[in-house]
């Protein structure tokens, strides 16, 4: 049986929109980028301002930005390669919105992220509260993955 997947993303500078594109070609997937209702700006973006909106976000796990679209037809997947930055060592609360939002009963949920100098750490525990219903599945950084490399991947998680 073949599996319909699906690879969807948050990017805020552009890093992970690359890597899900090289992983949606990879995989033979459709691609969907998760976009925030309100766009992050550079400033939005400072971590090193704890004021700056994402870094109250980051602050208050509860926090969750609203977001502009869902996938209309996530029923026809079977898999979605979830893809994020890792913010403060973990996925930023836009990705708990967005699973929070959408139905992934059975669906089987494998995570991707970029990152600059930290690993996904606990963010799978973090994040399986919001779609218990899932079958999650590990997950990888993509820094610097070749096409064939995450072909290789894909094939060894499904």
């Amino acid at each position: 049986m073949s599996k319909k997947i699906l690879v969807a993303y948050f990017s805020a500078s552009g890093t992970t929109k690359r890597a899900a594109s090289l992983l949606a070609k990879a995989a033979n997937a459709d691609l969907f980028e998760i976009r925030p209702e309100t766009p992050y700006t550079r400033a939005d973006l400072d971590w090193t301002n704890k004021k700056s909106r994402s870094s109250v976000e980051m602050n208050y796990p509860s926090s969750r930005p609203a977001i502009e679209n869902r996938p209309e037809n996530l029923s026809d997947y079977d898999v979605v390669f979830l893809g994020f930055p890792i913010w403060w060592y973990t996925a930023p609360t836009i990705i708990k919105t967005f699973l929070e939002s959408c139905d992934f009963t059975n669906k089987t949920i494998v995570l991707f992220a970029t990152s600059g100098g930290s690993g996904l750490g606990k963010t799978e525990n973090a994040l399986k509260p919001c779609a218990p219903n899932a079958v999650w599945k590990g997950g990888k950084l993509l820094n610097g993955a070749t096409e064939g490399a995450l072909r290789s991947w894909v094939e060894s998680v499904l």
